[in-house]
């Protein structure tokens, strides 16, 4: 039989009628699943990037809390201070 007139090879030299490439599929396929594990990375990062932000703005407000408390002790200490001396 002739090469040429060889119908598996004249299927493998022409393209696809269809236009469907099978190696094709799975790139696109490998793409998509790379673009969605690329998307969850990035979820996975900021979510953690916003625990981390509202770690720091909680312990912010606690030094803040605390100061502010140290900062009323003081003032009432002052005040007691202050009263017994007008005795």
């Amino acid at each position: 039989m002739n090469p040429t007139t060889n119908p598996a090879s004249h299927s493998a030299s022409t393209p696809d009628p269809a236009g469907v490439n099978p190696h094709a599929v799975t790139d696109f396929d490998r793409s998509t699943e790379m673009n969605l594990m690329h998307e969850n990375l990035a979820r996975v990062q900021m979510s953690a990037r916003l625990g981390e932000a509202q770690e720091r703005r909680r312990g912010y407000q606690l030094s803040r809390a605390v100061r502010l408390g140290r900062k009323a002790e003081q003032a009432a200490q002052q005040a007691r201070l202050a009263l017994a001396r007008a005795l």
